[in-house]
C-alpha cells in the first residue's frame, strides 16, 4: 500500500491527505434542516448530516489529492449510526480510488491488538465465510504498549500488504509531558522513532515502509531530526494550516527524493467555507471553499519545497 500511495502522490503532485473529522458545527445548516427533516433531530439524523457533507467535500477534492484521513472520534460519538457513516464514508472514498487513513490511534496488546487490526485493516472469520470491515488503508497507532502492541497491527499489514502510521511526536502543546522527556540523553521521542524504523525494516515496499510515523507540524526543528532518524519512514504530518503549520516549515520532514512525507489538513479544508478567506464561496458553495482550500495548500507546499 505505500507504493500505491506513493504512486498516487506522484501522479497528482500533492502530499496532502484531507482530514475528514466532521463536527456538526462545520455542517453548514441546510445539510443538518434536510437531515433532520427525514430522520428527526436523532443520532441518525447527525450521521446523515456528516455523510452528506462528506461527500460533497470528497467529490471537490477527489481529484487534487491522493488520500483522506477520517478521524473515528468525530464519527463514534454519534453511536452505530456515527459508525456506519464513517464505513459509508471509507467506502466511498475507495470508489474515488483514494486512499483511507483511518485515524483511529489504537493500542493495546496480543489478541485486543490482533482484533483492532484485523477489524480495520485485515480480515475477520465468520462461521465458514472471512470478511472485511472496515477495510482501511492504513490506521494510526499508538505505541505506548511497546513491541507487542505494534507486532499484531506488523504483521496484518505484512499479509494485507496495508501500512500503519505510529505517533511518535504529536502537535498537542502538552505532547512534551511524556515525549520530551530525556532517557539516556535523548528525548523519548526519539527511542521511538528508533523503534519505528525497526518494526518498518521487514515491511519494505520498493522504497519506503509501510511502517509510517506521525510528526506534527508545529515542531520542524524536531521533523528535522526525526526525518533522519527513520529515513525509510513516510511521516504523516498534521498541524497544517489550522494548528499553524505551514509549507515552510515542512520542507525537512521530506526527503531530497521529495517524497517521505504527506501533509494533513481538517478543519482548515472542511471548515474553509467559514474562514474569512473563503467567506466569499458561502455556505450553499461549501465544497467549493474545500477545494480552492486544498488547491492553495498543493500551491504552498509545493512552493516550498520547489525552493
Amino acid at each position: 500500500m505505500i507504493d500505491k500511495l506513493i504512486d498516487r502522490i506522484k501522479k497528482t503532485k500533492a502530499p496532502v491527505v484531507v482530514g475528514l473529522d466532521p463536527m456538526l458545527s462545520y455542517v453548514p445548516e441546510h445539510i443538518q434542516k434536510a437531515s433532520f427533516a427525514e430522520y428527526g433531530e436523532t443520532l441518525a439524523g447527525a450521521a446523515d448530516a456528516i455523510w452528506t457533507f462528506n461527500k460533497a467535500i470528497i467529490d471537490a477534492t477527489y481529484d487534487l489529492v491522493p488520500a483522506v484521513k477520517p478521524q473515528a472520534a468525530m464519527y463514534e460519538q454519534f453511536g452505530a449510526e456515527g459508525m456506519r457513516a464513517f464505513q459509508r464514508t471509507v467506502e466511498y472514498c475507495h470508489e474515488k480510488d483514494l486512499i483511507v487513513i483511518g485515524d483511529v490511534k489504537r493500542g493495546d496488546i496480543g489478541s485486543t491488538s490482533a482484533a483492532y487490526a484485523a477489524g480495520h485493516l485485515g480480515k475477520v472469520s465468520v462461521g465458514s465465510r472471512t470478511c472485511t470491515a472496515f477495510d482501511e488503508d492504513f490506521i494510526t497507532v499508538n505505541p505506548y504498549l511497546g513491541t507487542d502492541g505494534i507486532k499484531p497491527f506488523v504483521d496484518v499489514c505484512r499479509e494485507e500488504k496495508k501500512g500503519l502510521f505510529i505517533l511518535v511526536k504529536t502537535s498537542n502543546p502538552s505532547s512534551g509531558e511524556f515525549q520530551d522527556r530525556l532517557i539516556d540523553g535523548k528525548p523519548l521521542y526519539e527511542h521511538v522513532a528508533e523503534k519505528v524504523a525497526a518494526w518498518g525494516a521487514d515491511c519494505m515496499g520498493n522504497s519506503y515502509s509501510s511502517v509510517g510515523a506521525v510528526v506534527g507540524a508545529t515542531y520542524p526543528e524536531i521533523g528535522k531530526v526525526l526525518r533522519k532518524v527513520m529515513p525509510k519512514s513516510f511521516i504523516l504530518v498534521p498541524g497544517y494550516g489550522a494548528q499553524g503549520g505551514k509549507g515552510k516549515d515542512l520542507v525537512h520532514y521530506f526527503n531530497e527524493d521529495g517524497l517521505g512525507a504527506i501533509i494533513n489538513s481538517s478543519r482548515g479544508i472542511i471548515a474553509a467555507w467559514k474562514q474569512e478567506a473563503y467567506a466569499g464561496f458561502g455556505a450553499e458553495h461549501f465544497a467549493e471553499a474545500s477545494r480552492q482550500a486544498v488547491i492553495d495548500m498543493i500551491d504552498d507546499i509545493g512552493g516550498a519545497l520547489r525552493g
